[in-house]
């Protein structure tokens, strides 16, 4: 896992946010292992609910070993997170993070169900995305902020800023799924939709004229369906999907207003623009 790469975004914004405050590594350290941990825990458990063979290009826990070692080995990054956190200077870390933990299993718990209408479909995927990915995001920054010693309106701030980078991170993710090349995603375009995985780009392409039968494509196993349904999706679903993305960082960045320019909000800016550049 350690060896396996990836960004570590959610450590890097809970030390960045602490250092908008009173910053020292001490008093951020713990949170910002803590949220890596969880990642890493939630990761593996979503790979076992998944039946992922594969992560990344890397093979799971699970297929390297089995069921059971994957279902331990999450159990305990989980342990050794809730350690990390008990030695966070602020009790109210503890909360933050239990709560985006509950979020994300009620986030498993609660597909989206419905690719249409389209109001209905779109409360349903961006609550799903809101736990499974925006919670984390919110719940690192919270922390960072609070390990900085700031106000709860800072607190306040750096979550929603924090929220709304991980809605478009995960909006991001599910254009990629449509957009990127299989050496970069480690699994083949369209993998949600083989999966039965409704996402807003395959929301929106049914709102552009898809209709019932595209919505219908989650339930096929019929792979010249699959393909033509993605042909479909990349011609009509993905700019709606890329807009709403670059709404949402915007929307992020404006959280940041309140704080005076310094290095740690230019490079949390950074962030929030490489998130929306993987692919727009």
């Amino acid at each position: 896992m350690l060896s396996s790469g990836g960004k570590r975004l959610r450590a890097a914004i809970t030390l960045l946010s602490a250092q908008l405050g009173d910053y020292t590594l001490e008093k951020a350290l713990h949170a910002a292992t803590a949220v890596e941990l969880i990642h890493a825990a939630s990761l593996t458990h979503d790979d076992l609910i998944d039946g992922a063979e594969r992560r990344r290009g890397v093979v799971t826990v699970h297929a390297h070993w089995d069921h059971g070692v994957a279902l331990m080995v999450g159990d305990y990054l989980f342990a050794l997170a809730a350690g990390e956190m008990s030695l966070a200077p602020d009790p109210r870390i503890i909360t933050y993070f239990s709560q985006a933990v509950m979020h994300i299993c009620e986030g498993e718990l609660s597909p989206v169900m419905v690719a249409t209408p389209l109001e209905t479909a779109l409360e349903q995927y961006n609550a799903k995305i809101g736990a499974k990915t925006a919670v984390l995001f919110s719940a690192a920054c919270k922390a960072g902020m609070t390990a900085g010693g700031g106000t709860q309106e800072q607190i306040d701030a750096l979550g929603q800023f924090g929220y709304d980078l991980g809605m478009a991170f995960q909006i991001v993710d599910d254009i990629l799924d449509f957009v990127g090349d299989e050496q970069t995603l480690g699994k083949p375009a369209g993998s949600d939709l083989r999966q039965g995985t409704i996402t807003l780009p395959l929301i929106y392409a049914v709102e552009a004229g898809g209709g019932e039968r595209l919505a219908a494509v989650v339930d096929s196993q019929d792979e010249a369906e699959i393909n033509q349904a993605i042909a479909q999706i990349r011609a009509s679903g993905i700019k709606p999907a890329q807009a709403e993305a670059r709404r949402v960082i915007d929307r992020a960045l404006s959280h940041l207003d309140m704080f005076p320019d310094s290095p740690a909000r230019q490079q949390l800016g950074d962030i929030a623009a490489f998130v929306i550049e993987r692919n727009l």
